[in-house]
C-alpha cells in the first residue's frame, strides 16, 4: 500500500472505483491512491488507474476531490492521473485481493491440480 496520510486514507475509504464498489474494495485497497501532498492549503492527489481505458476515470477524480477538499486544512484539491507508474495487482490490500482472488502467473504454480483443489474450499 501507499505511504499516504492516515487523514486522506479515511476520506477516501468510502470512495469507490464503481468496478469495485460491490465487493466495497475504496480507490485506497484498490492501491489506486498513489500520493497525497498538501501545502498551504492546496492538496494534491496522484491516482494511478487500472486501465487507460477507464470509462468511469472522470467520475473517480471528481470524487476523490471532492473528499479531500472536505477536509480540514485543504481549500483546494488538485487531482491528477499519473501515467509514469503501472497499476499492478500488487498494490492490492491483503482484503482487496482476497476479494478479487487475482490468480497467479501459471509459471508460479507448479502443481496446477493442488492449487485448484486448495482455492476450491
Amino acid at each position: 500500500m501507499p505511504d499516504i496520510p492516515q487523514w486522506a486514507s479515511q476520506a477516501l475509504a468510502g470512495v469507490y472505483d464503481p468496478c469495485c464498489r460491490e465487493k466495497g474494495i475504496s480507490v485506497v485497497e484498490m492501491g489506486l491512491v498513489r500520493s497525497v501532498e498538501v501545502d498551504g492549503g492546496l492538496a494534491r492527489v496522484e491516482l494511478l488507474l487500472t486501465t487507460g481505458w477507464c470509462p468511469f476515470a472522470a467520475r473517480v477524480l471528481t470524487e476523490v476531490r471532492e473528499r479531500i477538499e472536505e477536509q480540514p486544512g485543504v481549500e483546494r484539491a488538485e487531482v491528477e492521473v499519473v501515467w509514469d507508474e503501472p497499476w499492478t495487482v500488487e498494490r492490492l490490500s491483503p482484503r482487496a485481493a482476497r476479494l478479487l482472488r487475482f490468480l497467479p502467473a501459471p509459471a508460479r504454480v507448479p502443481d496446477k491440480d493442488a492449487f485448484i483443489r486448495k482455492e476450491a474450499r
